[in-house]
């Protein structure tokens, strides 16, 4: 419960955190939570709070209708946070994405209008910087412009995405974040920090305190003869909390900023080159087209029993239990591990996610090797 010392590495890890969103000298709050969910769930409790601070007393019966909007890719973490809060999920509308998977703004803008004639109020816009499948970055500016026009709390969930802000070479993906009133950050994701570590961070301060603060006299004294805001225990939802600072403050204090920025650059260049080397290659279809915003790499492929046949059905059907099969292969070798999923209306595809900083291009090579030699009796 005590834990002087890491209450300070946490202080100026999420100052710095801050500064490199861009928010005026570090200003603002945050907190070291377990996990993206649970991140993702603390925003859209102090979006509620903010607009209506009676809940926190009263409950939900206190307050009108709410609905929140999240793009039709964003994590199932949205939904899930507005069942355990009480909201509902199907207070959570989905906006329609673009062919690349980036949500789309006319469509926000009109479901926020069509929410307030039903009755809702529009409290809380999640926009997702790095999508699980597609690694698809939202215009965070355009979202900002309607969540200011319509006083809505705008969040960014950049679990996957965020630590992108720590390459200059890549940080223009996020451009508009910093106008965001609060923002997930994985950096057990990208940065390679080990499990777990997530932070959220919130652009005003005190209110993380006001929100979630009940004054346990026993615990939280005011009278204590140091400065009350190294007191941090009673803005979490948590009471004791595990360190997820030490070892995300060690890495950065070992490989700086710099060093945190050439591992992102390499991933997302050893995702170029994947890219690169497949989108020509006989067998291989792209999921969409141009190349990859995040490490996401979503194609098919398709093996000679497949790719020939005119049938358009059959062969969707047939290549819908490729990437099972070659995953699974791929378990029983143990060489390599590809995820595949689904996506709307298309059938199985490969997502090759890169953010072991220790990959190489010889590794990718091997990748595509490996699943044609898998493959090739399909």
């Amino acid at each position: 419960m005590v834990a002087p010392v890491f209450v300070l590495l946490e202080y100026v890890t999420l100052k710095k955190m801050r500064e490199i969103i861009g928010w005026e000298d570090g200003r603002g709050d945050g907190i070291f939570s377990p996990g993206g969910a649970i991140s993702n769930m603390y925003a859209m409790l102090l979006a509620r709070y903010k607009m209506f601070p009676e809940v926190k007393e009263k409950g939900m019966s206190s307050v009108p209708k709410l609905a929140a909007f999240t793009s039709e890719h964003s994590h199932f973490s949205i939904k899930k946070g507005a069942a355990a809060l009480g909201i509902g999920t199907e207070s959570v509308i989905c906006i329609k994405a673009d062919e690349r998977g980036k949500m789309i703004p006319s469509d926000l803008e009109r479901r926020i209008l069509e929410a307030k004639q039903k009755g809702y109020v529009p409290f809380f816009v999640s926009a997702t910087a790095g999508t699980t499948v597609y690694g698809a970055f939202d215009p965070l500016i355009a979202v900002s412009d309607i969540c200011k026009k319509y006083d809505v709390w705008m969040h960014v969930d950049g679990a996957w995405g965020g630590s992108l802000l720590m390459s200059r070479k890549h940080r223009w993906k996020l451009n508009g974040v910093e106008r965001a009133n609060s923002m997930t950050w994985n950096p057990h994701k990208m940065m390679a920090v080990p499990l777990q570590c997530s932070a959220l961070l919130v652009r005003e301060e005190g209110l993380m305190q006001s929100c979630n603060q009940m004054h346990a006299c026993y615990l939280f004294q005011q009278d204590k003869h140091y400065d009350l805001s190294y007191d941090t225990g009673d803005k979490a939802l948590q009471c004791g909390r595990h360190v997820d600072i030490f070892k995300l403050w060690l890495m950065w204090r070992a490989k700086g900023t710099i060093g945190f920025e050439a591992q992102i650059d390499k991933c997302l260049e050893l995702s170029e080159y994947l890219y690169n080397k497949i989108k020509d290659r006989e067998g291989y279809e792209m999921v969409f087209d141009g190349k990859p915003q995040h490490t996401n790499v979503c194609f098919w492929y398709l093996p000679p029993g497949v790719r020939y046949l005119e049938d358009k059905v059959e062969k969707m059907k047939r290549l819908h239990k490729v990437a099972p099969t070659i995953k699974a292969r791929m378990m029983e070798y143990g060489t390599t591990m590809v995820s595949y999923q689904p996506q709307g209306d298309k059938v199985n595809f490969f997502r090759m996610v890169i953010s072991n900083p220790a990959a190489t291009f010889e590794d990718i090579d091997f990748l595509i090797e490996e699943i044609e030699r898998l493959g090739q009796d399909l």
